[in-house]
């Protein structure tokens, strides 16, 4: 079934319901795939107590279990937030489980609506494993779509199980879903791109723009507030996070130097947070400002929901600061802020593509340059505006 939307978004095809061979496989003749698909489930049996689905009924008195799974990065576990928030929506009396990368596990407390979490990871052991064939799934949406994902997919045994039909590039793969949306990665915001997988399970239409979401524990704000007051920070503080796991999203440092003095100058200090990369702390050792290492990511996140003011380049911090709508300037070079920048009132984008002003036309296409590129200039400007505005508490 089509999906009615903008160009780009979803489109439902169900294993088997009218989707020719040339669909299925982009062009690939018809063949018959039963005995690899047998194969893989006998192989899926065969790592514990699991069985090829019977068909039986679930039980009335069983809440439905659907388990989403999110194996990529920080920033896209944010983003699908506004996901997780519809079927949560759509499903209130279902037992919802988000399964996760380890290196994305610390994270988990500040989601809401979640009733249960499986960690994937090097560390993890077979334990994740063990819980996709004995949960007893009805629905898994896959919002990962990696050889991982989709291996824990055909374990979990359940009855839907979702993904993008890009999982296609890959006929082994595939092998593991029973029903694919068609939604482009590129014509999508990632927000979007995520709730039109969501979308396949749900009985509404989610609202245009939404952002993600996400909730801190007041332990962690705690832990935040101690962090500040050791840097020498009792009040309002901007925050400028200038690491990235990707060394060209990096601004210079010494323009990061001349962005605090003129918050300093307009009466806000900045305090600098880094992760714990040798290389990002030393990038962030070069910025003269007072230095906090957040123990975790929630204490980051309590940071980020605490500041008046988010500087930082493309990185996960953009997200957590959408999250709580603080005012904020992310910077973007070698990436396209279309896919990734925030979208509410406070957030201004920058990108080295069209460093002249602020970027207030978003184009799935265009490329992306040199951080270099942006200005001190640009990026100072841009901080008065949102310094004017009043009234701006953080989030809870």
């Amino acid at each position: 079934r089509d999906e009615s939307g903008p160009p780009g978004s979803a489109r439902v095809l169900r294993a088997g319901e009218g989707v020719p061979p040339s669909r299925t496989f982009r062009g690939a003749p018809q063949v018959d795939t039963r005995p690899i698909r047998d194969k893989a489930f006998r192989t899926f049996a065969s790592a514990g107590r699991g069985r090829r689905h019977t068909g039986r009924a679930r039980s009335p008195e069983r809440a439905v279990k659907i388990l989403a799974l999110q194996l990529k990065r920080i920033g896209d576990l944010v983003l699908t937030t506004p996901a997780l928030a519809a079927l949560r929506r759509a499903h209130p009396g279902a037992h919802l489980a988000l399964g996760v990368s380890e290196g994305s596990a610390s994270l988990l407390p500040a989601i809401e609506g979640v009733d249960s979490f499986i960690v994937f990871g090097r560390g993890c052991g077979f334990a994740p494993w063990q819980q996709m064939l004995t949960g007893r799934w009805d629905v898994c949406v896959d919002f990962t779509g990696t050889d991982r994902s989709a291996f824990a997919s055909g374990l979990s045994r359940a009855r839907r199980r979702i993904a993008f039909a890009s999982v296609l590039k890959s006929r082994a793969r595939a092998l593991a879903y029973r029903e694919l949306v068609e939604s482009s990665v590129r014509e999508r915001h990632t927000v979007d791109h995520y709730l039109d997988l969501a979308q396949a399970v749900l009985a509404f239409q989610v609202d245009a723009n939404v952002g993600p979401s996400l909730r801190v524990p007041e332990k962690s704000r705690e832990q935040a507030r101690t962090q500040l007051a050791a840097a020498g920070i009792a009040g309002e503080f901007a925050l400028v996070h200038p690491g990235s796991a990707r060394a060209e999203k990096f601004w210079l440092p010494e323009r990061w130097s001349e962005v605090i003095g003129h918050l300093a100058s307009r009466g806000l200090p900045a305090v600098v947070t880094c992760g714990s990369d040798s290389f990002e702390r030393r990038h962030a050792a070069a910025i003269r400002s007072p230095i906090v290492s957040p123990p975790d990511l929630l204490v980051l996140t309590a940071l980020v929901a605490e500041a008046r003011l988010v500087l930082s380049c493309d990185t996960a911090v953009v997200h957590l600061a959408a999250a709580f709508e603080r005012p904020q300037i992310s910077l973007f070079g070698p990436t396209n802020p279309f896919h990734w920048r925030p979208r509410h009132a406070h957030a201004v984008v920058l990108s080295a593509a069209q460093p002249a002003a602020p970027l207030t036309d978003f184009s799935p296409r265009m490329e992306g340059a040199p951080m270099e590129r942006i200005s001190t200039g640009l990026v100072c400007r841009a901080t008065d505006p949102l310094l004017e505005k009043k009234n701006l508490r953080p989030e809870t």
